[in-house]
């Protein structure tokens, strides 16, 4: 049986028991508190802003983010190692939020002049965008931008077709209407509430095969081409765009998503304003 060669010392141990499990204490606590910080601040998640625009991306029957640009996306966040959160808005809501940086990007279009110092346009561009001005068959096309003087133009509420709709305002020769979304802007049109309607190839279409409506026609006024924009106000968004762009050319590689094109951002009907092309 062993005993204490001096008892009275082992109180006198106590305060350095003491001072080391309080440093052992606040050091996990601050090894914790780091690792939270660290995670709010560069969390796996991506906060993606889409709207209604079929075949693109639109909001489908069950509530869900659907179309080719959002399963595009959806593959081009996972191969970067990042979760995707979509969330539905209006197109005006979208550009708020890529200012305020509410959201981290949108899979929209290049070229947006309101946007322009408060967003990032991704390298990769894969599909084409063609913002098209529809006519009754029985009108005759706009061969020029011209011709929509002492006409009516129906317009969707939100877009601002790249500066086009400012320029456009700014017109005393041009009235303009607008319509809530793509198919109310064509039926306003068959009710000849307007000349022309300033919508995009790509949804009007959708609408019009499903319809089967042979008296609307569309002739093309301008090209750009779809883009991830990541917005400014993120303190990621060149590491974002960075890591998405890195993905879309590891999944090019194994040959799962479309090629990059070359498209002529440019391609413009005559008198269509110098410089917004």
């Amino acid at each position: 049986m062993y005993k204490l060669r001096n008892p009275t010392s082992l109180p006198s141990l106590f305060p350095v028991f003491a001072a080391r499990l309080a440093a052992m204490v606040l050091m996990l606590t601050l090894a914790m508190l780091t690792g939270s910080a660290l995670a709010q601040t560069s969390g796996n998640t991506v906060r993606i802003g889409y709207t209604d625009f079929p075949p693109m991306e639109y909001q489908n029957e069950q509530g869900e983010p659907a179309g080719h640009f959002i399963e595009l996306t959806r593959n081009v966040v996972q191969e970067a190692g990042y979760e995707a959160e979509f969330i539905y808005l209006p197109v005006s809501r979208i550009y708020l939020y890529l200012k305020n940086g509410t959201i981290d990007l949108w899979p929209g279009v290049s070229g947006i002049t309101d946007l322009e110092g408060e967003v990032l346009e991704s390298w990769m561009n894969v599909y084409p965008v063609h913002l098209s001005a529809w006519y009754l068959e029985s009108s005759g096309p706009l061969v020029h931008l011209d011709q929509l003087q002492g006409k009516i133009a129906i317009v969707i509420s939100g877009y601002t077709y790249g500066g086009l709709l400012s320029w456009l305002k700014q017109s005393s020769q041009v009235r303009l209407t607008q319509a809530p979304n793509n198919r109310a802007a064509l039926e306003m049109l068959k009710l000849k509430r307007g000349d022309y309607v300033l919508d995009y190839r790509e949804p009007v279409e959708m609408i019009l095969n499903e319809t089967a409506d042979g008296t609307i026609r569309g002739v093309n006024i301008r090209s750009r081409y779809s883009a991830w924009l990541y917005s400014l106000a993120s303190p990621r968004a060149a590491v974002l765009r960075d890591a998405f762009d890195d993905a879309y050319l590891s999944l090019l590689r194994r040959g799962e998503v479309p090629s990059v094109q070359d498209f002529n951002s440019g391609q413009t009907i005559p008198g269509f304003p110098e410089e917004l092309r």
